[in-house]
């Protein structure tokens, strides 16, 4: 911690100031609000736990002290001295009777105030825009969602890989790739998900994940889509569909316990309604695509078997459910080159999406691997994959091939559906999109 002025007591943060009430203390940060009236002036500070008021009693303090508190403007910083006093009329429930206040810096007026501001504005100024209320509620939630990811793998026994960046090919074709030139070895792709390389993780290992950034050159402007997101992938040796899906419950339902218990203020202040989040408690129901097209009909929703769903079909469906909604067995024409076929209908995928509850769409996507290598290999020349830059992956079929299964979980998209947040921009610092690179 900076050097504090002379006199002044321990800094405490302000999720911990419960703890010391009755006691005086130091608080570090910027001022978020101010109102002055008469001989008092009331100041939000905020120092990225939380926010409390802060009121400055003319009597309690130098004259000085109080001009200056009466002067500072929005995201000044400063270092205050005062007693913590409870009240639960305050944010956090509790306030600091001020008696001393010195100002770090003070900057001109702030450009986001408490009037409107249009999306493209608070883009640009996405890097102060992260400071509001909402958006620092958001980044914490994030915060816990990626603590519960690694926490439950980590206690489940399996051990952390990490996947390489560049990839000298692609999962799923190289359309949607962000392409570069890699020295002399030529063409190389920043990675869209790091699956194949956990599939050869799990056949040394038996239960691995991996967990960072992957990138996606699509042309989409939804509120579902990013360029550059986080995606979280488990890969289990010896485990089928229904393994997969039993994981992927677990999993789901840990996450959100976990922020549930850890993350209740940041969700108020987002004005989430947490008892639609307690309700995700095992079984998630599953239906398979056939019985989801069914669901799509019998609402009249426009559809044709065979299609992927698109976000209309997927709200669609999940509104049949108060839960996450598993869907299974897809036709295998409409997913990726490496998913095992149904043996009780070779048309099937043994692959599996699940739909996150009020519209929040598709949060898991994954499957069981194909292991027989010349159905592999047959796919990859129908595909018209470079089978040259898949030979290491088909080892894995011609060294001790055994059936494996695994699914990829995008951070995003589940930080929005637990803060109840309409677009994923805000789930992440500093978005990446189709028409935006700044800042």
């Amino acid at each position: 911690m900076a050097a504090l002025p002379e006199g002044f007591p321990p800094a405490v943060r302000i999720k911990d100031l419960k703890a010391h009430a009755g006691q005086e203390v130091s608080l570090q940060g910027w001022l978020y609000n101010m109102r002055s009236k008469g001989k008092l002036a009331f100041l939000l500070m905020r120092d990225g736990s939380g926010i409390c008021q802060a009121v400055v009693f003319q009597g309690d303090v130098s004259p000085e002290v109080f001009e200056r508190a009466k002067s500072l403007t929005q995201e000044t910083a400063l270092v205050l001295r005062g007693s913590a006093r409870g009240d639960e009329r305050s944010p956090g429930g509790v306030e600091i009777g001020v008696k001393d206040l010195r100002i770090v810096h003070q900057g001109p007026e702030y450009p986001i105030g408490p009037k409107e501001h249009g999306p493209d504005f608070l883009l640009t100024n996405r890097h102060l825009w992260l400071r509001s209320r909402k958006q620092a509620a958001i980044a914490r939630v994030r915060h816990q969602v990626k603590r519960a990811i690694s926490g439950f793998f980590d206690g489940d026994g399996f051990v952390q890989v990490d996947a390489p960046i560049f990839t000298p090919s692609a999962c799923e074709g190289t359309s949607n790739l962000f392409e570069l030139e890699y020295f002399e070895e030529g063409k190389a792709y920043l990675t869209q998900s790091g699956q194949l390389y956990m599939e050869a993780a799990a056949m040394a290992l038996g239960k691995v994940y991996c967990f960072g950034p992957t990138f996606r050159a699509e042309r989409s402007k939804t509120r579902r889509h990013l360029t550059e997101f986080w995606m979280v992938e488990p890969e289990v040796a010896y485990c089928d569909l229904n393994g997969v899906m039993d994981l992927a419950e677990r999993f789901l339902c840990h996450v959100v316990r976990h922020c549930l218990e850890n993350c209740r203020e940041d969700l108020k202040e987002l004005e989430r309604d947490a008892s639609k989040l307690e309700k995700i408690l095992p079984p998630f129901p599953r239906v398979s695509y056939d019985e989801a097209a069914a669901i799509l009909k019998r609402k009249n929703v426009s559809f044709a078997w065979g299609d992927d769903f698109g976000a209309p079909q997927e709200t669609a469906i999940s509104e049949e459910f108060d839960r996450p909604v598993m869907v299974h067995r897809y036709p295998a024409d409409v997913k990726a080159f490496y998913m095992k076929r149904d043996p009780a209908d070779e048309k099937l995928a043994l692959c599996v999406d699940v739909l996150a509850p009020e519209g929040f769409g598709e949060i898991i996507g994954g499957g069981q691997r194909a292991d027989d290598l010349s159905y592999l290999e047959a796919q990859i020349g129908k595909h018209g994959l470079p089978k040259e830059a898949f030979e290491w992956y088909l080892d894995l079929r011609r060294y001790g091939s055994v059936p494996h299964g695994g699914f990829g979980l995008g951070v995003e998209r589940t930080t929005a559906w637990i803060c109840g947040t309409e677009h994923i921009r805000e789930t992440i610092a500093f978005p990446r999109m189709l028409y935006r690179i700044y800042p």
